[in-house]
């Protein structure tokens, strides 16, 4: 079971008055699923996503993974927390570009202190629909196959929960919806949640989907009252 409690954080910018990105958030999240954070640019959502990664420190609050308050983990911990129960897939891909496809998945589990086994490596690409005969490097690629790369990246290291921040946001309509149906079959198993501003994504994807502004939740879906037990007026 994953929570976050009453997080919270204020940026202090150098000589400019501090910046309340988020206010006393709180939510339970289950063991799997697709959970979509959607909101407008600077509500805090991407905010709330480095937080529940372990990505920065919160300036209050917490996060708990099976009741284990983050407030409680040395730095190791937080290392620990990022490297073994936590996967991310970020807008812009963040692949290495002078390292093959191959060896941008095996850094993964290198920083495990696990060898990167080819075999185990083309089965994770093979996972999310890739297969190359040779070395390929990222700029060989289209941003569809890049993304796909990226999260072969971060599932190889078998995370409890898979964190991606707008993943489709430099793709076209048709790619974005081929990466949330592979994002979609993925939350089968594990915790996936995704912050996005694209509505129809979210409703058309999302199990659970939160709504964002100005720092806060605003909304849950599973707050919404079901079709057939509303009352006409």
């Amino acid at each position: 079971m994953f929570e976050i409690r009453n997080l919270g954080k204020i940026y202090y910018p150098s000589g400019a008055s501090p910046v309340e990105a988020l206010k006393g958030v709180s939510v339970k999240f289950g063991d799997k699923g697709m959970i979509f954070i959607l909101g407008k640019s600077g509500c805090g959502k991407s905010t709330l996503l480095h937080l529940m990664g372990g990505l920065d420190r919160p300036t209050s609050g917490e996060f708990l993974l099976d009741g284990v308050s983050s407030k409680d983990f040395s730095k190791r911990d937080l290392d620990d927390y990022r490297n073994r129960c936590v996967g991310f897939v970020f807008q812009e891909y963040n692949l290495l570009p002078e390292f093959t496809v191959q060896e941008n998945i095996g850094i993964a589990l290198q920083l495990q202190g696990k060898r990167a086994e080819r075999e185990k490596i083309d089965a994770m690409l093979a996972a999310v629909g890739l297969s190359f005969d040779g070395p390929r490097y990222p700029n060989e690629l289209s941003g569809g196959q890049r993304q796909r790369v990226a999260i072969a990246r971060a599932l190889i290291k078998e995370p409890r929960i898979l964190f991606a921040d707008e993943p489709t946001g430099a793709l076209d309509s048709k790619t974005g919806n081929e990466i949330l149906t592979l994002l979609k079959e993925i939350s089968a198993e594990r915790l996936v949640v995704v912050v996005s501003h694209d509505e129809e994504f979210a409703r058309r994807f999302g199990d659970r989907v939160l709504g964002m502004r100005d720092g806060s939740i605003i909304s849950d879906s599973l707050d919404e009252e079901p079709l057939g037990e509303r009352v006409e007026d």
